[in-house]
């Protein structure tokens, strides 16, 4: 029998994947064209920043962030914990940054649908 309760913050599926993370991604506001992506604070605070301001996200806060809208977030006091839920090609474009220098960062974003608002 399949055990589909979570022993560690972390699982992957077929529309979408759940994992912890701690800390801040990207410094700059980016828009995912076609995928929703979603935050639940653990610990500590998150800010997320739009086009039209910022909202600080505490601990029991959840963020979701439809497909379309520009964001970013960083973490405003440190020590934060959160898990983030989004689409496997959403993880494959963070797998595809992090495996890319950052002169090729909006090549990679292009692949999966997704652009840098600078």
């Amino acid at each position: 029998m399949n055990d589909y309760f979570l022993t560690s913050a972390g699982a992957s599926g077929q529309s979408f994947v759940i994992e912890e993370w701690s800390g801040g991604r990207p410094p700059y506001l980016h828009v995912h064209h076609s995928d929703d992506e979603a935050w639940h604070i653990l610990e500590g605070t998150l800010t997320f920043r739009f086009l039209e301001g910022e909202r600080e996200a505490p601990a029991g806060t959840t963020v979701f962030v439809p497909a379309g809208v520009a964001h970013t977030y960083y973490e405003a006091h440190g020590n934060t914990r959160y898990l983030i839920i989004m689409t496997p090609k959403l993880r494959d474009l963070i797998a595809g940054l992090h495996a890319s220098p950052r002169e090729r960062h909006d090549e990679v974003m292009r692949k999966y649908d997704t652009e840098a608002i600078r």
